[in-house]
């Protein structure tokens, strides 16, 4: 679905950063987490995920390092740090006023006039 692709495009940096500000998490964990958060409708690909995760430790709003997980296989996982913390309350921010503005467009019947 196009559109899909679209808005996915527009909001990775913001679910990233979003899913990131609870846990550290590996690629595949960050997959299978925002799947299962947004009920299936949110599938990154590899070719979305890595290049993001890359920009977004590149901006240093990430850091990432390696870890053994608990099985013995070797991970790269991906933590947010305090800068990355901050442009997420901006961009959640933004997210916002920008999601209220769309309601009030194409959900005029929601807004109350006086």
């Amino acid at each position: 679905m196009l559109y899909r692709k679209e808005l996915l495009k527009g909001s990775t940096e913001t679910i990233l950063l979003s899913v990131l500000s609870v846990q550290p998490m590996y690629g595949y964990q960050l997959v299978k987490e925002i799947s299962g958060k947004s009920s299936g409708y949110l599938n990154f690909k590899e070719g979305t995920l890595y290049p993001a995760l890359h920009r977004l430790e590149k901006d240093k709003y990430l850091t990432g390092y390696w870890d053994t997980s608990k099985n013995g296989q070797k991970r790269r996982y991906y933590k947010i740090t305090a800068l990355g913390q901050r442009r997420l309350v901006s961009m959640l921010s933004e997210w916002n006023e920008f999601s209220q503005a769309i309601n009030l467009i194409a959900q005029p019947q929601l807004v109350k006039t006086n």
